[in-house]
């Protein structure tokens, strides 16, 4: 013990959460896991039934696999209440099984929403006032965030304030913060050079502390005192109760890890190339609409292709990505290292990252789509029996002035064949993307209408706009036709532009 932080083990530190608390847990997938606090916690529960009907709070997606993350708390009786931005992509997760069981209340706020409530609540402030998420499914005028049954009350109400109307959320209390870093000094300072992103995890202490609770981060390693630069220090020690040495944390990001921290700046001909593919052929009309000094945010799945695209054209090296944990500059890795940059400028945290977004900082956005409907309202948050939810999503299209949503017109079997700058559909896939109405409203298409934004929607074989009177087809590939795979596939009318043009050959090359 040095100062006021102990150095303890994991299954200590899970003695420290007691029935009925609540817990705000860090991460972001399989990056900044506090995966051997978790594990202990949820090895205690399994052995003695307690901690039980714990509320817990995790801003970002908290482990991605068997036995990660949330998984370690996916024990009937153990949470009451989970809060969070997202829960799984898997459909094998025990967690994801429980909240459809109704074991316990899921509720759901974007990324943005809930880092700008910690820092109120770390500040005192009773209460958070936002519109980002008006017209989506947060909105309480629609679902209220409610994810399940077992949740029947919205943690966000309406109110109006100056002829506008807001969400407000009231501030929760904390009992115990379980969080990650790289190394701890004696006094419980903490440094995160081993770690591509830092996740909100100093507002998150701050919280936890403002609301009487304790402060447990889990390290790879420990120093000495006055050995760490104060620079370095990402938490500091006087909100820090207790570290916990795992020398077998694993790596976020793996053998990339070097260039995701910018230890190291990988050589350009060692970043991955797109592969021919359906993923390819719309990350190459959807690369169309970058300019050079473009700020650039990519989201999770085929918008990921988008910078290998780009590598070849002369303003490449103009444009900057900007993921929502905080990377700027570089460009995107593989699915498993999203949110992270290779060769980043520089790394700042998520609270920032969000005020930025908010601000309209970000010149376009790419992101994927689950569902679009009549309207040109898209759902990318509960469907097909998987609730990825929203993450930054909500927020990052709040005040983005271009957005480009990139997906397959169909998927579950989708085969295409792309020869000579044509594209022919061998087999349509089972599943239908576009719906006549969206399962849940992550994107508003009435709000965005209103805000005077920018959207297109592209997929492999056309490219649709929004505009006042719905979806209109402005594209179509060479070798598609319009009646037959487009027009008859839809569940709604939409309308064809005068001037539809087809899509550059050089996309089905």
């Amino acid at each position: 013990m040095a100062g006021n932080t102990e150095i303890i083990d994991a299954e200590t530190a899970a003695g420290m959460v007691e029935d009925d608390h609540t817990i705000v847990i860090c991460g972001c997938e399989n990056l900044l896991l506090p995966d051997a606090l978790l594990g202990a916690l949820g090895d205690r529960f399994a052995r003695t039934g307690a901690p039980k009907n714990l509320t817990e709070i995790h801003p970002v997606v908290v482990g991605m696999g068997p036995e990660k993350g949330l998984e370690h708390l996916a024990h009937p009786g153990m949470v009451r209440r989970a809060i969070g931005s997202g829960f799984s992509y898997l459909k094998t997760s025990r967690y994801t099984k429980l909240l459809k069981e109704n074991a316990f209340e899921a509720h759901m706020l974007p990324m943005g929403t809930l880092f700008q409530l910690l820092r109120d609540m770390a500040a005192g402030r009773s209460m958070t006032l936002t519109q980002v998420g008006l017209g989506t499914f947060v909105d309480p005028a629609g679902e209220g965030g409610l994810m399940n049954d077992r949740a029947q009350t919205s943690l966000a109400e309406r109110i109006e304030l100056d002829d506008q109307t807001f969400l407000r959320y009231r501030s929760e209390g904390i009992d115990v913060a379980f969080l990650r870093g790289s190394t701890a000094d004696e006094a419980g300072n903490i440094s995160m050079e081993d770690e591509p992103v830092s996740l909100g995890v100093k507002t998150l202490a701050m919280a936890t502390k403002r609301s009487g609770g304790k402060v447990v981060v889990q390290v790879r390693r420990l120093t000495r005192n006055g050995t760490l630069h104060p620079r370095m220090i990402e938490i500091p020690g006087i909100v820090v109760d207790a570290v916990v040495v795992e020398p077998t944390q694993s790596i976020s990001g793996g053998a990339l890890n070097p260039a995701l921290t910018g230890a190291i700046r990988l050589p350009d001909q060692l970043i991955q190339k797109a592969e021919p593919g359906i993923s390819r052929i719309i990350a190459s009309r959807a690369a169309e609409e970058v300019s050079a000094h473009d700020v650039v945010n990519l989201g999770v799945g085929m918008p990921i292709e988008i910078p290998k695209l780009l590598a070849s054209r002369d303003f490449f090296q103009t444009v900057t990505f900007f993921p929502e944990h905080g990377s700027i500059g570089g460009t995107l890795g593989d699915r498993e290292i999203f949110g992270a940059n290779i060769n980043p400028q520089a790394i700042i945290d998520s609270t920032q990252v969000f005020d930025y977004f908010q601000g309209g900082g970000l010149s376009i956005s790419f992101l994927g789509f689950g569902q679009i409907d009549s309207v040109g309202n898209v759902n990318v948050s509960k469907f097909n029996g998987i609730v990825p939810g929203c993450g930054g999503f909500i927020d990052i299209t709040d005040a983005t002035p271009r957005l480009v949503y990139c997906g397959s017109f169909s998927a579950g079997g989708l085969q295409v064949a792309a020869k000579d700058g044509r594209l022919r559909i061998e087999t349509e896939g089972k599943y239908e993307k576009f719906v006549p109405q969206v399962e849940q409203t992550t994107f508003s298409a009435e709000q965005s209408l209103r805000k005077k934004q920018k959207v297109l929607y592209v997929t492999e074989r056309a490219v649709f706009s929004l505009r006042k009177d719905g979806l209109t087809v402005e594209e179509i590939a060479p070798g598609i036709d319009l009646q037959a795979n487009v027009l008859d596939r839809l569940p709604f009318a939409v309308r064809v532009s005068p001037d539809l043009k087809e899509m550059s050959p050089q996309h089905f090359q």
